[in-house]
Formats: structure tokens, sequence, C-alpha cells
């Protein structure tokens, strides 16, 4: 990897390099970082906050562990789900993953 930096950067004269090229592939480094790492990744943060602050009594979810239940209570930090007849269960909202509509939909694609 750094003999390709040197490479790229080095002049075929042998004289000195133009400094604004070193700027200008270090700037577009960044640029390609950011579009193709940061921004997809804070997108997909956006939407599982969204996705976890509009949860609703009755809504199906599935946890980040595997557990399918129902949710029975939402508070502020915490949601309480029904897993099978007269079992609930406290979970931290971060460990809802996905609800089980979007599996579903998922799955016949």
């Amino acid at each position: 990897m750094n003999h390709l930096l040197i490479l790229l950067m080095s002049s075929p004269e042998g004289g000195q390099s133009n400094p604004w090229s070193s700027f200008i592939f270090l700037g577009l480094i960044i640029v390609i970082f950011y579009f193709f790492m940061i921004r997809p990744q804070t997108k997909r943060q956006k939407e599982a906050r969204n996705f976890r602050d509009n949860l609703q009594k009755g809504d199906k979810i599935v946890t980040t562990g595997g557990l399918y239940g129902k949710i029975v209570e939402v508070h502020d930090n915490y949601a309480i789900i029904e897993v099978d007849s007269n079992v609930k269960i406290k979970i931290d909202k971060g460990s809802i993953a996905t609800s089980q509509q979007s599996n579903v939909n998922e799955e016949k694609k």
C-alpha cells in the first residue's frame, strides 16, 4: 500500500512533486470514505432511532437476541413484551431490532 502511494505521488521526472496533488488525493479519499461509509451508517442509525421512538402497544417485534414478541407496554428506555401467554419480559428499547411485519415483507421478496 505504501509503495502504491509513493508511486502515485512521485513525479516522473524525479523532481519535486506538486504539493496540491497530495491534498487533492487526500481530499478524494476523505470524500469517498464519507459517501461510502459514514453517510450510510448515520442514515441507518437515524432510521433505527425513529423506529424505536415510534413503537406502540400491540406492535410485534424481534429483539437482537432473537426473541419474538408483542409489545404490552412502552416506556422511555424500556418496553415490556409478551413472548407467550402470560409470559412478559422487560427489555431495553435498544435491543429491539425489527418488527415482525418487516421480516415477513423481506421474506416475500
